[in-house]
């Protein structure tokens, strides 16, 4: 996609890849994909194409593919190098071979375990907690996408192993329409879920207010030993489909902080649909 191609190329001319470890990432497999997916929607995804989508009607909408997640040539391509991104960087923290790792492409946090929501087919973050759960016996995922991060609460909703965090705009049928406060998990996950729902217009000031002591506190308390942290951008001003009013820099502020912990972190991308933001 385009704004992934805008992103590589801002870090290169700002001279930013001289600061850090540049990978060209590992692709995803199947045998990966369903550490949380079932079997039976990775292998929809890996066979439909836009000239033999007619003939998958029924797994069209079985697995919610259609509007909002349409069938396009080199999907399940597509699916495996932001998921294996995402994958190897939860390896590397893992084996203690870097302190931050990025992945601009992953992030995709609506994905459900038998379907596609919001155009997002495979759910890298899940795959990715799980692999870090190899290693770490709590892990805190941070989510300041504008939209609820619920694929990955509801993959971890049971357990206390996850704590979800996620600050989003919630009212007037925005989607996906969950993300209440009242939101907190169940049976071992009870208390392990958090949801900041906000209003329309939020600004720099008011957002940070609410982020650095949720989080302080979150920290303190819960004491994971690794963070992954999705920084999609549609909760910036002006984007086409957000109502927020944040700056660049307070998204910043937002990463800056999450690394002052000094633990292992997982960066991705998310949403963002303002080329310029």
């Amino acid at each position: 996609p385009h704004r992934l191609a805008l992103t590589h190329n801002l870090i290169l001319h700002y001279g930013l890849y001289k600061q850090m470890e540049v990978y060209r990432p590992y692709r995803a497999r199947p045998s990966d994909m369903i550490t949380f997916h079932s079997s039976d929607y990775i292998d929809f995804l890996q066979r439909v194409t836009p000239d033999n989508q007619k003939q998958f009607l029924d797994c069209i909408g079985r697995f919610n593919v259609g509007d909002d997640c349409p069938v396009f040539d080199g999907l399940y391509d597509f699916c495996s190098i932001y998921t294996g991104g995402s994958l190897e960087g939860a390896w590397k923290l893992n084996h203690k071979q870097c302190d931050v790792a990025i992945n601009w492409s992953g992030g995709l946090h609506h994905a459900k375990k038998f379907e596609a929501s919001g155009f997002c087919y495979v759910n890298d973050i899940v795959i990715a907690i799980l692999e870090l759960l190899k290693y770490h016996p709590r892990v805190l995922y941070i989510d300041i996408d504008i939209h609820h991060g619920d694929g990955v609460e509801e993959a971890f909703y049971t357990t206390d192993r996850v704590m979800t965090v996620s600050f989003h705009k919630y009212g007037n049928h925005f989607f996906p329409g969950t993300g209440d406060m009242y939101e907190i998990g169940a049976r071992e996950g009870k208390y392990y879920s958090v949801n900041v729902p906000l209003r329309d217009g939020i600004d720099d000031e008011g957002y940070i207010s609410l982020f650095k002591p949720v989080i302080r506190k979150i920290v303190e308390v819960y004491q994971p030993s690794a963070i992954v942290l999705q920084c999609g951008a549609d909760s910036l001003g002006c984007d086409r489909l957000g109502c927020f009013n944040l700056s660049i820099r307070t998204h910043g502020e937002c990463v800056k902080f999450v690394k002052s912990f000094n633990l292992p972190v997982l960066v991705l991308g998310g949403g963002g649909y303002t080329i310029r933001n």
